[in-house]
């Protein structure tokens, strides 16, 4: 804070620097210097050429000196004296003064007025406030929670806090804070989506039961809403429910920039889908398994440079109710947006636990890769039925989210799909 107003300081004093030092230093002088070293000059000129005209007898010594008494009257008469050149009263000079007294006085009263004194306190709980509006520091969450303690009715708090417990990853505190504002603001679109998102990071990170009541209340009140049409995409991805999915995701596609990455990226979700239903319509029953998805001959060949690496682990309490020859997958799919793996590799539980690497040549899609995503979930999931969907009775685990090019990332496999 106290650097902030140093640099205001030296800026409102650079900035008078610049507009009144001209004005003191270019107080009217009225070439007056200039004008009568001109007069002088010609004055002596003609004083030489009278003298030579005396010298050379063209003048007589009468008129020589009547001449010479004239030229300096004229001298007299024109030369302004010295103590008359830089009048005191120079409104140069008075304006100068005026806008030194003013320009800093302004200044501040403008600030005072539509800036913020407080902006930039370490209790400010705006203060290290990204661009979306979240906190990311203990302290500006810290002060954020006192706020909210002082008056749980200030959506503007609990709305931040909210977006700053996700943007650190505390997803259950995430979704304490949006159950309270959807009481607060229950007809907004945007809490009921936002609130999905949480529930879903919070528990198991799956969009069914609750996070999808949610997505649908979401929808209901905003139709075209887009983050609710992708959260809905992929719930309706999750279930099986490809035709819903395509329904959602294409109604969102009309609302994104053509050529943008998010559109690639929700268009690649609908390949996926289609390509899942059409496989259903066929005449297979369940969802298909990996290589009917993607034949290994299909994949992405570049493998690119964000791959992740880590391992993955079964958690004791699961220990024997697997088959070693179950399916594991062990894949990687986007924070937000569509589910549809980014990219997925396939072993058997017998190779738990396993030191695993993903990378762009493991994508099930050429524009549905690790390299197209900032931000990335890493799931371990065991299927007795060999499919890529989870399905009642597999397990999974979920990792925090990750970059693509992360390393050593931590991942078990601790839950049962219901």
């Amino acid at each position: 804070m106290t650097l902030f107003w140093i640099l205001c300081t030296a800026l409102v004093a650079l900035g008078i620097a610049f507009i009144v030092y001209p004005l003191w230093r270019g107080a009217p002088k009225r070439n007056d210097v200039a004008r009568d070293a001109a007069n002088l000059e010609i004055l002596r000129d003609q004083i030489a050429e009278m003298d030579a005209d005396l010298k050379n007898g063209l003048l007589t010594p009468e008129l020589y000196e009547q001449g010479k008494r004239e030229l300096e009257t004229r001298v007299l008469e024109e030369v302004v004296p010295a103590g008359e050149q830089a009048p005191a009263g120079s409104p140069n000079k008075t304006l100068a003064i005026v806008l030194a007294v003013l320009l800093p006085i302004m200044s501040v009263g403008i600030y005072l007025v539509v800036g913020d004194v407080g902006a930039l306190s370490p209790a400010n709980p705006h203060a290290g406030m990204s661009a979306g509006g979240e906190v990311r520091t203990d302290t500006g969450i810290s002060a954020l929670e006192k706020r909210v303690e002082e008056n749980d009715q200030d959506g503007e708090a609990l709305v931040m806090l909210a977006r700053s417990y996700m943007e650190v990853d505390r997803f259950a505190d995430s979704a304490k804070v949006y159950a309270k504002l959807v009481k607060l603001i229950p007809d907004e679109a945007w809490v009921w989506a936002d609130y999905a998102d949480a529930q879903a990071m919070a528990f198991g990170q799956t969009l069914r039961g609750k996070p999808t009541e949610f997505i649908n209340k979401a929808l209901q009140l905003d139709p075209n809403h887009m983050k609710g049409l992708a959260l809905a995409g992929s719930a309706a991805m999750e279930r099986g429910d490809f035709a819903d999915a395509i329904k959602h995701w294409d109604k969102l596609l009309k609302q994104l920039p053509p050529g943008s990455e998010d559109a690639m990226a929700i268009q690649g979700g609908i390949n996926e889908a289609r390509q899942l239903l059409s496989h259903m319509k066929s005449g297979g029953k369940t969802a298909p398994t990996l290589e009917q998805i993607a034949p290994p001959e299909q994949m992405a060949p570049a493998a690119g440079k964000e791959r992740i690496t880590g391992r993955v682990t079964l958690d004791a309490a699961l220990q024997g109710k697997y088959s070693p020859d179950d399916t594991l997958f062990v894949l990687a799919r986007a924070a937000e947006g569509p589910k549809m793996p980014l990219a997925i590799l396939r072993m058997r539980v017998a190779d738990l636990p396993l030191d695993f690497e993903l990378d762009d040549s493991m994508a099930m899609a050429q524009q549905m890769t690790l390299s197209a995503f900032d931000q990335v979930v890493i799931v371990g999931r065991i299927s007795k039925s060999g499919t890529a969907m989870p399905q009642a009775g597999d397990a999974e685990g979920f990792s925090v989210t990750v970059k693509p090019g992360t390393k050593n990332v931590k991942l078990k496999i601790d839950r049962v799909v219901q």
